[in-house]
């Protein structure tokens, strides 16, 4: 598989001169956060990470999305965290798009570079360091654990995309292709992170509808994706966020290839008592 490149932000601050116009967007169904948003009055900080700021892409919402949070994580070279999770019962994936960063996990240094996946499972002491002379962005998606009695907790992965085939969707002819992390087939995940890739002029044919809640950071190229009744331009570095039984479909619009990184909740029975439940 060739070297890949994945879009990150770098922050910064528009001139005085700039068009306030521009594609964000927030509804009931989505929300569309483009690259140019992601500059430094936007920020945000973490307790115990050292020379560390970060970009809030995704929360729970009441009322919107629910399952997630994501996060995009900026580490000065030395900079990290011993006690980086402070919130027993979450469960981390981690996606590097620049720089260098080591995982420690049960005595063991895991090395990671741009493609690298990790998933961590729920209280397990990891922590983390930029190990590069740059410093490290990369994804952090967080979410809280759903045990199910009889099915024990996931195992951690570390593993890097230049060494996972892609799966192609059938029909396709491989125009349509989903790198996948985790064995569909283990329940005891109860979340996915995938990548998808389209081939310029690829398409998802049908407005998909259904239960997962999705959050989609394009990490290259460009597509018109539909989002709930809106056809939207997307572009390496936008993030989508869709409720669940938003409507979706694309067009890969080339003349690269189109790939994001894909959240969805997965594996679990719907809850049928919530806060509105009598």
């Amino acid at each position: 598989m060739s070297a890949r490149t994945y879009f990150a932000p770098h922050g910064g601050h528009p001139p005085q001169s700039q068009l306030l116009t521009g594609r964000a967007v927030f509804t009931e169904a989505y929300a569309l956060m483009p690259n140019g948003v992601m500059q430094d009055i936007v920020t945000s900080a973490l307790p115990f990470w050292d020379d560390t700021r970060l970009w809030v892409i995704a929360r729970p919402l009441s009322g919107f999305a629910e399952t997630f949070s994501q996060y995009i994580m900026e580490v000065q070279p030395g900079g990290g965290s011993d006690r980086p999770e402070t919130e027993s019962g979450a469960e981390s994936v981690l996606f590097v798009m620049e720089g260098e960063i080591t995982v420690q996990l049960d005595g063991t240094a895991h090395g990671m570079t741009p493609g690298g996946y990790a998933y961590l499972p729920p209280d397990c002491g990891w922590t983390l360091r930029s190990t590069g002379s740059a410093p490290a962005r990369f994804h952090w998606i967080r979410k809280a654990y759903e045990a199910v009695p009889g099915l024990a907790k996931p195992d951690p992965i570390f593993v890097n995309e230049a060494d996972v085939p892609a799966n192609p969707m059938p029909g396709t002819d491989g125009k349509w292709a989903t790198t996948r992390f985790v064995d569909p087939q283990d329940l005891r995940h109860d979340m996915h992170v995938t990548i998808v890739t389209f081939e310029p002029g690829a398409v998802i044919p049908f407005a998909e509808t259904h239960v997962m809640e999705h959050g989609l950071y394009v990490l290259e190229g460009k597509a018109v994706y539909r989002l709930n009744s809106d056809w939207v331009e997307v572009e390496a570095g936008d993030f989508m966020w869709l409720r669940a039984f938003c409507p979706q479909a694309c067009y890969a619009g080339g003349p690269g290839k189109f790939r994001y990184l894909l959240y969805k909740d997965v594996n679990r029975h719907a809850k049928l008592r919530g806060p509105f439940a009598p």
